[in-house]
């Protein structure tokens, strides 16, 4: 069956039409790009020259648009389109679009495009025409081969001066051999598209340069999200929270202190009940410290940090850190709130009974496992905080991996990149 889905699948027939394609439209290129920059390189010397040249680019730039639809519907390979045309300061005007046009790396490199496509392009046509042409036809010989017999200078099995094969031995010999050629031009077919997609994604999607400043553009407004997000729920919850009882605390003693000389026993009452709400906003303030960032992680690490928030967890957690050195502080910082936060999950939606946290380094990475034998089902998609916790770790260089099929167990790994508490990249530590 499979070999069958690698002949004659739907794959196999929109590839080898995309190689079939290769030629014709790498002819229209290769003439496009040589006749083009021939006749505007040789006007250069007049004011006519550049316009040309950046009609040439820009039209392409418009061939390298086709190309990636053309990938996209044969291919199954969605390239993103290159950064549009900017000119310098944001001017207007033909000599801005001329200038931009010919800084812009996409038109060049749809030019290159076409220019090497096209002795790709022979062969991809000539292997394609050849498996198949010659593939089909012996396959469907026992439908036409008797039809050789009666042609003037063609005789059967080598009698005179032709050779026509028809026993059914001889005729099963000539389908076994269309197969095998239509099998190995289907394996080709599928190599050359694979060809194919590793030119169109180099030279007609974004640069490689660009797809960085896009993700660090992309981790940049997920940073900034996350951290007016964290604002507004800090200045939430001490204004519903510890603001409010300070509030109500001081009213209470302005009551008692009014009470202090007509009525000393419920003043004394009331003070004492304003003592507890002392108590009560200070716990308040410690969790909601603790919350931005513990005390105990800035001066003692990982360890014990989480050695305090396990003890938090409503299951039992065991903790085992192998770490000789301590990571960069923010670095520090996201695999506690990483662990805090899966525990919290843990706590809310596992009821598991058991939990564990692994945290070592390899190479330049910090790993973090936290595991339990709750019920599983953990997806980032079941409000469990999950995708915002990967969003976060992506935003600097990180991974967040969960396995938890239904049934349990739950193993949630994070990866984080190492730094050095001085800013710098580790070297290589096996575990």
């Amino acid at each position: 069956m499979n070999v069958l889905r690698l002949t004659v699948g739907a794959r196999t027939w929109r590839e080898g039409f995309h190689g079939l394609l290769n030629l014709p439209v790498a002819l229209i290129g290769f003439v496009s790009a040589v006749s083009g920059l021939a006749v505007s390189g040789a006007l250069l010397i007049t004011f006519v020259g550049l316009p040309l040249m950046a009609l040439v680019l820009l039209f392409l730039r418009g061939f390298g648009a086709m190309e990636r639809t053309r990938a996209s519907l044969l291919l199954d390979l969605d390239v993103p389109a290159p950064d549009p045309l900017h000119t310098r300061d944001g001017r207007n005007g033909l000599l801005a679009w001329i200038g931009a046009v010919l800084r812009n790396n996409a038109s060049w490199r749809s030019t290159a495009y076409a220019l090497i496509h096209l002795p790709w392009a022979l062969v991809t046509f000539t292997v394609v025409t050849v498996a198949w042409c010659g593939g089909w036809a012996a396959v469907s010989y026992p439908l036409w081969f008797w039809a050789l017999s009666d042609k003037p200078g063609v005789n059967v099995d080598n009698e005179g001066n032709g050779w026509v094969w028809d026993n059914p031995l001889e005729v099963l010999m000539v389908v076994a051999a269309g197969v095998l050629l239509l099998i190995a031009g289907a394996v080709l077919i599928r190599g050359m598209a694979s060809v194919d997609r590793a030119l169109v994604s180099a030279l007609l999607g974004p640069s490689s340069a660009a797809a960085r400043v896009f993700q660090l553009e992309e981790d940049r407004s997920v940073v900034v999200d996350t951290s007016a997000a964290d604002l507004r729920r800090i200045e939430r919850d001490l204004h519903d929270g510890a603001q409010a009882r300070l509030v109500a605390l001081a009213m209470d003693l302005g009551l008692a202190k009014e009470k202090l000389t007509e009525d000393p026993e419920t003043a004394a009452r009331m003070v004492d009940e304003a003592h507890g709400e002392v108590k009560l906003a200070l716990q308040e303030l410690r969790d909601l410290a603790r919350g931005i960032h513990p005390a105990v992680l800035t001066d003692r690490g990982l360890g014990p940090a989480l050695s305090s928030a396990a003890a938090r967890c409503t299951v039992p957690v065991t903790i085992d850190i192998d770490l000789t050195t301590r990571p960069a502080p923010a670095i520090e910082g996201i695999a506690y709130f990483t662990t805090t936060e899966l525990l919290t999950n843990i706590s809310k939606h596992s009821h598991a009974h058991h939990a564990t946290i692994d945290i070592w380094r390899t190479d330049n990475r910090l790993m973090l496992q936290v595991t339990d034998d709750g019920h599983g089902g953990a997806t980032p998609t079941n409000g469990t905080g999950l995708a915002g916790l990967a969003e976060r770790l992506t935003a600097v260089d990180g991974l967040l991996a969960i396995d938890s099929p239904h049934g349990g167990p739950t193993t949630i790994t994070a990866e984080l990149p190492w730094r050095d508490r001085d800013g710098t990249e580790g070297g290589a530590r096996p575990r």
